[in-house]
This record gives structure tokens, C-alpha cells and sequence, in this order.
């Protein structure tokens, strides 16, 4: 449920990040804010730098900005930058820019290269209590941590670099309570897709969504990681989750997180990042962890998804201002209202993306691959999120895994889950992905496709089906 939560005096965990970063007030909500870190890839970087050099000014703090190439790299084994033409050259201008400005890029198959939104919170770039941006909308990703990020456009991103500060407007405080334990096989993938289906793709619209309650403190930082990445989905710029005890664990001796004495300090201060008793927020709705089953989506947005046991709905049944875009998503989608999604063959399984390409997922997808083989027909890849987490797999094995299952092993990069690399699922073919948008053509001009939690995904890899990752065997 949701309601209004009457103003008092205590501050929100945005109130006290927002507060210590501001500049100068503007007026009327306004505020000129310091920008803490600063994430370039290979899309949003090159047409951001070149707006700063084509204006004759300089990077302001280039010791604050990090790149790496992610987005239009191929994850084909052997790659190199040439391997997609149109990305390599992206690549060039990536690496000729940052050189220019003195901006640390971590190269393609560097120690470091990856998704950004997985190897910044790896590489402690993103800490509690920073602001955070990149010109990717799931930036957001990085509140796991405690941090207050965002997505930016190509114009923010260049005024940034410039002045490592953006004019901004204060958000809405929105909280998300989910108390209770989660059940077996429910992931934060399977919460953020039931938190979308009850609160719609437009509940947080201009706000800042702050997770908090039993079930969210019990989950780890890499779960964290992924409720927050799909915050955007639900309409809000940003997402983030108070950092505890797990989150400092967590950080501790990681490349750019403070260290010896310095990192004591930190944490002293980081303590403070919570949320006061009293304080205000605009709107607040709380869950039932233990309601939340593995979920799946049906349509094409992450908000039109359902629990894996229950039928596909029927617009007919559904508000009338929902009817319309209920059916065209379902003939999108090939699918029949009132049916089960279970049983429903795939052609494709993806595992990757910055929802769900750290090691924790891909152990939970190698826990289900060592089960069985990849069905007739299906198309199977695990895509790492970084180099760091591929070397993690390899190191435990989990890549012979894979592939002794009949997965195909990739290397780091974002590939089918924006199919801006090339790499997608054919026209007309069904996905199980578990990447974080099934919008029309996300995945390919016409493809299908289903989100999903790791286990779900491989379960249905191996059955050649959608599957009740509880019942799998």
C-alpha cells in the first residue's frame, strides 16, 4: 500500500547527501551541487568529451572521472576492439579523448574493464554517501552502495566534466519498506519486478527511491546492486539503500576505498548515512517479503510482469486506460491472456547486464546449470560483468560449468541486453533475460523477451521452457 506521510523534522538519507553537496541554493527547489564521481563508456563518453574540447575548455577534475568501454564491445571470445567495427571506432575515440583530458580508463580486457555499473561499486569508485553520474540511466545502480547517482544526458555530462558541478533540482523523497524474509529461490531481481507490477513504471517519478525494511537490510551488496538498478524502471532517477555493516565489509580493500586509518574515518562518517526516525518523505508504500514469488515479465516493460505461477492477464479485466496498451503488448509478445507463461518454449537465454552479471549471479545461474544441458534448439550465454568477475568465475570453475552445460562463455561487456554491439536475438525468437528493460526491440527488432532472475533464466535454458525455478529439477 502507499500513502502520504505527514512533514516532521528529521532528515532522509537524500536530505543529508543532497545537503552536504550543495553549493549554492538557487532557489525554488534549485541548487548548483558537487559532483563526486564521474563514469564515462564508450557511448556517453566520446560525444561528452568532444563537446568540452569543441567549447576550448578543459576537464576540471579529471582525477574524479573514470571510463571504460562497455556498451558497443563485442563479448565474442578472442574479441578486440575491431571485432564491431562501429564500437571499435567509439573504442578509439574513448581512449584518444580520455588520454587528452588525463580521465583513468580502464582498456578493453584491462583489469577494471567492464560494465560500469558493475566495476565501479567493484572497484570502490562509488563509496557511501557520493554523488555519482554517468550519461547511462541506470546509474542508479551505484545507491546499493549508499550513494546518491544518477543517470545525465550528453549536455549535463559535459558541464560536469567542465565544472564537476550540475544544477539540479532536489528530488522527492519516496520509500520503499519490504519487511519480512524473502522465500527460497526469491531474489532481489524477483523483488524489483514485483515492487514494479504493484507500483507501476511511474511511481517514482521525480523522486529519489530509498529502500529500507527487514528483508532489504538482510540482502547482500550485490543484491542491493540489482534492486537499485531497476529503480529507473520504476520511473525514479535514482534509487539507493541506507550502508551498514555489509556494505563496509564489503569495501574494505577494495582499489579506490580509503585505506588503514582512512577507511576507519570513513566508516565513522558513513554511519551516519541513514534515515532519522522522523524523517519527511512525500510518499512511502510498503511490502511483504514473504508475498513476493519468483517473478517473471509477460509484456514489454518490467513493470508488466506477473509470479511465475500465475496466468498472463487479461486487458479486458484491467483498467481502462490500461487496455489498450495491455493488448498490444501481448500480440508483441506472441501470448495469450488467462494462460500461463509457464510451459511457454524460449529460443534465447541471456545472462549478463548490470542487473545481473556479478559473481553471486552467476553462481546462482551455475547452481542450476550443473543440473542438466542446455535443451535442443535454445541459444545459451553467460556474459560476465566485468573482467574482474570473469576471473572470479573462472577461478571457481564456473565457466567449465557453463559450458559443459552447453552455455556459451563471453567475454565483460553489456551485449544482448542493449544490442548495441551487434549481438541480438533473432526477429520473432522468445528471450529469457536477465537484463533489466524488455521494451520493443531492446534486444533485437522484434525479439521477445522475458525478465528474469539468473536461476529462473538457466532453468528455463536447460527445460527449453519457462520453468517455476522452485519446481526445477
Amino acid at each position: 500500500m502507499t500513502a502520504a506521510v505527514m512533514p516532521s523534522s528529521g532528515q532522509s538519507l537524500v536530505d543529508k547527501i543532497w545537503a552536504q553537496h550543495v553549493i549554492r541554493d538557487l532557489g525554488d527547489g534549485w541548487a548548483l551541487i558537487h559532483i563526486d564521481r564521474h563514469i564515462l563508456h564508450d557511448l556517453s563518453g566520446p560525444p561528452a568529451l568532444g563537446k568540452v574540447q569543441a567549447a576550448g575548455r578543459r576537464v576540471s577534475m579529471p582525477g574524479l572521472t573514470f571510463a571504460t568501454p562497455d556498451h558497443a564491445v563485442s563479448s565474442r571470445p578472442g574479441r578486440t576492439a575491431a571485432s564491431f567495427p562501429p564500437g571499435g571506432r567509439l573504442i578509439e575515440a574513448l581512449r584518444d579523448l580520455t588520454a587528452h583530458a588525463g580521465i583513468r580508463l580502464f582498456d578493453l580486457d584491462e583489469d577494471g574493464q567492464g560494465i560500469v555499473h558493475v566495476t565501479a561499486p567493484e572497484l570502490a569508485i562509488s563509496l557511501p554517501g557520493l554523488t555519482v553520474i554517468c550519461g547511462d540511466s541506470h546509474t542508479c545502480t551505484h545507491g546499493g552502495l549508499g550513494a546518491l547517482a544518477f543517470g545525465v544526458g550528453t549536455s549535463e555530462s559535459a558541464h560536469a566534466l567542465a565544472t564537476q558541478t550540475l544544477r539540479m533540482q532536489k528530488p522527492r523523497r519516496m520509500r520503499v519498506l519490504v519487511e519480512g524474509r524473502l522465500g527460497a529461490h526469491v531474489t532481489a531481481k524477483d523483488l524489483a519486478l514485483h515492487l514494479m507490477r504493484r507500483l507501476g513504471s511511474a511511481a517514482g517519478v521525480g523522486h529519489t527511491v530509498e529502500y529500507a525494511g527487514s528483508a532489504v537490510r538482510a540482502l547482500g551488496v550485490e543484491a542491493r546492486l540489482t534492486l537499485c538498478n531497476l529503480s529507473v524502471e520504476m520511473g525514479a532517477r535514482s534509487g539507493l539503500i541506507a550502508p551498514d555493516d555489509t556494505v563496509f565489509g564489503w569495501l574494505a580493500g577494495r582499489d579506490y576505498a580509503p585505506k588503514g586509518g582512512d577507511f576507519d574515518q570513513a566508516v565513522a562518517v558513513w554511519r551516519d548515512l541513514a534515515s532519522d526516525e522522523d524523517a519527511v518523505f512525500d510518499r512511502e508504500a510498503v511490502f511483504d517479503a514473504a508475498e513476493v514469488a519468483p517473478t517473471i515479465s509477460w509484456g514489454t516493460s518490467p513493470d508488466q510482469s506477473i509470479a511465475i505461477d500465475e496466468a498472463v492477464p487479461d486487458p479486458d479485466r484491467a483498467p481502462a486506460t490500461s487496455r489498450e496498451g495491455m493488448r498490444a503488448a501481448l500480440d508483441y509478445m506472441g501470448l495469450e491472456a488467462g494462460r500461463p507463461l509457464i510451459g511457454t518454449p524460449v529460443d534465447w537465454v541471456f545472462v549478463g547486464s548490470c542487473a545481473n552479471a556479478r559473481i553471486e549471479d552467476l553462481r546462482a545461474a551455475a547452481a542450476i546449470a550443473r543440473t542438466g544441458r542446455v535443451a535442443p534448439g535454445v541459444t545459451a550465454w553467460v556474459v560476465p560483468g566485468s573482467v574482474r568477475v570473469k576471473r572470479a568465475a573462472e577461478a571457481e570453475g564456473l565457466d567449465r560449468v557453463f559450458r559443459e552445460a552447453g552455455f556459451a562463455w563471453r567475454e565483460p561487456g553489456c551485449a544482448m541486453c542493449v544490442a548495441a554491439n551487434g549481438e541480438q536475438v533473432p526477429p520473432g525468437a522468445r528471450s529469457v533475460s536477465t537484463s533489466n528493460r524488455n521494451f520493443v526491440g531492446r534486444q533485437g527488432p522484434r525479439a521477445r523477451t522475458h525478465l528474469a532472475s539468473p536461476a529462473t533464466a538457466a532453468a528455463a535454458a536447460l527445460a527449453g521452457r519457462i520453468v517455476d525455478v522452485r519446481t526445477h529439477s
